[in-house]
């Protein structure tokens, strides 16, 4: 199935009750009970589940070719996710130009909870190894970067990471539909949804993505439910409405970005533009 398909079927199922192609947003906090005590149509507390989220989280899981999602309120929440699943001592390999609310979350939150934090310019292979360490756990690539827009070579980093066992974690929030992190060895695919799957600036909101059912993300699904960092069924639905559009919306952003990066390259009161589509990027 291509993407652009893919986009517009993943995530969506008829409606049983009505048969409307348009699922419906499902306010409900609590559902009923089974009459011996159990639930059997599978939700229980919106906060555990709710099927506007879990619509959401197949859809973009399937579009990423991973083994399953978890939704969070904010892109930062879904990060946070990922770095609460370590424990205090665990080293940390970051991207120097990773987004400045990534950055901050790791410098002012984790680094005083004890995770150990390294930052790197991970287009710099020899970096990365020489700030690989024995008790590194999870390596965190970003690319293309926000704001410099530095490109990582994903297969090449996550070859030197899995040498220590370490979790690859690539924030794609930028190149949705335009690479394939798992393709290139990554294991967790992050997005802010609130970006390019929303793409209206009207909703906010994460994603993790797992290329596999890992221990380590059970403990991230788990943290969803524990912490409660979850988007309502009305931000699902409509990140899961903007996926639709995704592919043909950023076939649009990247042609017109190439020719503002052209016209800019090319004016006299320009120094430098950063733009990978350029012949002259790195």
């Amino acid at each position: 199935m291509r993407i652009e398909t893919l986009a517009v079927h993943a995530g969506h199922t008829i409606d049983p009750a009505t048969g409307a192609v348009s699922s419906p947003i499902h306010l409900s906090t609590t559902f009923e009970r089974d009459i011996e005590g159990t639930y059997s149509r599978g939700f229980m507390y919106t906060r555990n589940n709710n099927p506007n989220r879990q619509a959401l989280e197949q859809g973009i899981s399937a579009l990423e070719g991973g083994a399953g999602a978890a939704a969070f309120a904010s892109g930062t929440g879904a990060s946070m996710s990922i770095f609460q699943t370590l424990v205090p001592g665990d080293h940390v390999l970051a991207h120097v130009d990773a987004y400045y609310g990534t950055s901050r979350l790791l410098r002012e939150i984790f680094r005083r909870w004890g995770l150990d934090i390294s930052f790197v310019d991970m287009s710099d292979l020899s970096a990365v190894e020489k700030a690989l360490q024995s008790k590194t756990k999870l390596a965190w690539m970003e690319t293309p970067s926000n704001p410099l827009l530095k490109i990582v070579d994903l297969a090449a980093v996550a070859k030197i990471v899995h040498g220590t066992d370490a979790i690859c974690v690539c924030d794609n929030t930028w190149a949705p539909t335009l690479q394939r992190p798992f393709d290139l060895g990554a294991d967790l695919i992050l997005h802010s949804t609130t970006k390019y799957f929303g793409g209206h600036c009207d909703v906010l909101g994460g994603i993790v993505v797992a290329k596999t059912e890992s221990d380590f993300f059970k403990r991230i699904k788990s943290i969803q439910y524990e912490g409660g960092a979850v988007p309502s069924p009305f931000d699902c639905w409509l990140i899961l409405r903007g996926m639709r559009t995704l592919p043909w919306r950023m076939r649009a952003h990247s042609e017109n970005a190439m020719k503002v990066a052209d016209f800019l390259s090319g004016h006299s009161k320009v120094a430098r533009v950063h733009y990978p589509g350029l012949k002259l990027h790195p």
